[in-house]
């Protein structure tokens, strides 16, 4: 199953650099944010599967979820003339390292060789 984030995040990369679409200004703050909001969730999805803990539907809700909320705080933000986008910005990058962190760790100690008590 580690595959399905993996293969989601190529795929995304892929389509992106295939397209040539411009985004105006205005709405790069929504864009980033949301783009930062979709990659804590493909990595939260590899790290679940490394853990053997994977379930699509919470990958693929959890997806569409937090991007769309991460887009609606950064709306209101702007409506209310507050960067509140810098909140989520601070919340999923401290989430992206925290899973970044596990996904390291958990494939450094399945890498080293397992000692066995004689």
């Amino acid at each position: 199953m580690i595959w399905i984030p993996v293969i989601g995040l190529v795929l995304g990369v892929l389509l992106g650099f295939s397209f040539n679409l411009y985004i105006p200004l205005q709405y790069s703050s929504y864009l980033s944010i949301a783009i930062l909001a979709a990659l804590d969730t493909v990595f939260g999805g590899i790290r679940a599967s490394l853990e053997k803990h994977f379930d699509s539907s919470v990958f693929i809700s959890g997806f569409f979820f937090n991007t769309l909320l991460a887009a609606l705080l950064a709306f209101i933000g702007v409506q209310l003339g507050v960067d509140l986008y810098l909140a989520a910005v601070f919340a999923f990058g401290v989430r992206l390292f925290n899973n970044l962190a596990s996904i390291r760790r958990l494939i450094v100690n399945r890498s080293r060789p397992h000692e066995k008590n004689s």
